[in-house]
């Protein structure tokens, strides 16, 4: 089965904890600080497989996590770092938050292998913060916590041309035909129920990649049918080839058709509506100007002709089934794309991953208890930190002021009002605030 959407998580490693130690050796009566760094955790990587076309594997297993960093021991001995993750997607995998729907990463164009999430820094031991007046630290640096992530997977084809145009028209039967994709073919809607793409050789012009979209109905910019599962791999192409049904053989008027897909179109990305878009007028060999009436119905190729041209559109017809026009169309295509900008369609970022938004793992909450006239601080990592400092010795203390600054919990204080004097509670030690 074709899998072209999934959610996962994503998680990259905590950093391990800074070590607080001193040597203890015989006849060595006062030994310095020898507490070890924290290892550093691990990074969350995205990286292309050029053997990947779907994103079926991530149904399965929806979690991937970074391995942590280990804690530094005695003796300087510095902490393990955590393993990276390496996540292998397809080519063309766009990465949004799940949440608000804005890209992250598109994994297409110079991006083959990135790091999605820094894994978190390991923390200094007590070894680092001996000082000719402070000789016995007794506070060490925790590492820094993992970021993680709900990423919402889409994979959007990359190929020049998109085969557009309504069910049954013969989309699959041209691809076939012009290419080396083999597509499943049958008189019954929605034989294609995924892309397919193929390569266009020319003896004497560039090749090309097509991509044969599954057909679309009224109401697919809404959401009708599989309406946005189609229209997304429409996105990357840089020339459209919209497949008409010239004989209305499905008893639909093929004017009506054009405009119609025109609409949904516009109506899931107004820049689809203006990139390149030709007409190929397919199954000429079906239209049948004598119905046995006795009235010669106008030639529908010429209605189209004088209905679209005018409007900027070059139409072709052809037969998919006995290759007539399909020559001349193919070379037609080359010629464009020629013309045409060959960078792939790459998506921008619209969002930046900050580590103050991501560091869920040890959150934070500065509030004012209006009761006991105090400013009160909690969070996991501020119990950790206490239980790491030793707030006695004003080495100590400064170091937990630059750990409140450094993740802005000062800055909170002041923006809830807090003054000189004023007393803040942080687990038990109360502390009178001065800048």
């Amino acid at each position: 089965m074709f899998a072209d959407r999934a959610k996962i998580y994503v998680r990259s490693g905590k950093g391990g904890d800074g070590h607080v130690s001193f040597r203890r050796e015989k006849y060595v009566a006062s030994g310095g600080p020898d507490g070890g760094d924290g290892g550093n955790g691990g990074d969350v990587i995205f990286e292309i497989d050029e053997g990947m076309n779907t994103l079926t594997n991530f149904r399965h297993i929806r979690k991937y996590c970074a391995g942590d960093g280990e804690n530094g021991g005695k003796r300087n001995c510095r902490g393990k770092s955590g393993e990276d993750i390496v996540i292998k997607v397809p080519a063309g995998t766009v990465l949004k938050e799940a949440e608000s729907g804005k890209v992250i990463l598109d994994m297409s164009g110079d991006n083959k292998r990135v790091v999605l999430l820094k894994g978190g820094k390991g923390g200094n031991g007590n070894q680092h913060y001996a000082t000719s007046t402070m000789q016995a630290p007794k506070y060490a640096q925790p590492g820094q916590s993992a970021q993680e992530l709900n990423i919402a997977m889409e994979l959007k084809v990359i190929a020049d041309v998109g085969l557009i145009g309504f069910p049954n028209v013969g989309k699959s039967t041209f691809l076939s035909k012009v290419s080396n994709a083999r597509p499943e073919i049958a008189n019954y809607h929605f034989t294609t129920l995924s892309p397919h793409l193929g390569v266009v050789d020319l003896n004497d012009a560039n090749s090309f990649v097509m991509a044969d979209i599954p057909g679309l109905i009224e109401g697919a910019s809404e959401g009708a049918g599989l309406g946005h599962d189609f229209l997304r791999h429409i996105e990357r192409t840089r020339l459209l080839l919209h497949i008409v049904d010239a004989a209305s053989t499905e008893g639909r008027d093929p004017v009506e058709d054009i405009y119609t897909i025109q609409k949904e179109l516009a109506g899931y990305n107004a820049d689809l509506a203006k990139r390149p878009q030709i007409l190929a007028l397919n199954k000429t060999d079906m239209i049948l100007k004598d119905d046995g009436s006795g009235e010669d119905k106008r030639d529908p190729v010429q209605r189209i002709r004088d209905e679209f041209e005018p409007k900027g559109y070059e139409v072709f017809p052809i037969c998919a089934l006995t290759g007539d026009g399909i020559r001349e169309l193919l070379y037609h295509i080359s010629d464009v794309l020629g013309t045409l900008p060959k960078e792939p369609v790459v998506f921008e970022s619209e969002y930046q991953i900050d580590r103050k938004e991501l560091d869920s793992k040890d959150p934070y909450t500065v509030i004012y208890d209006q009761a006991n006239d105090q400013y009160v601080i909690e969070g996991p990592r501020i119990e950790k930190m206490l239980g790491y400092t030793n707030l006695d010795s004003e080495k100590g203390f400064l170091f937990f002021q630059d750990f409140l600054k450094d993740t802005g919990i000062l800055d909170e204080l002041e923006a809830l009002g807090i003054k000189e004097g004023d007393t803040v509670r942080m687990y038990g030690h109360e502390f009178d605030y001065y800048k």
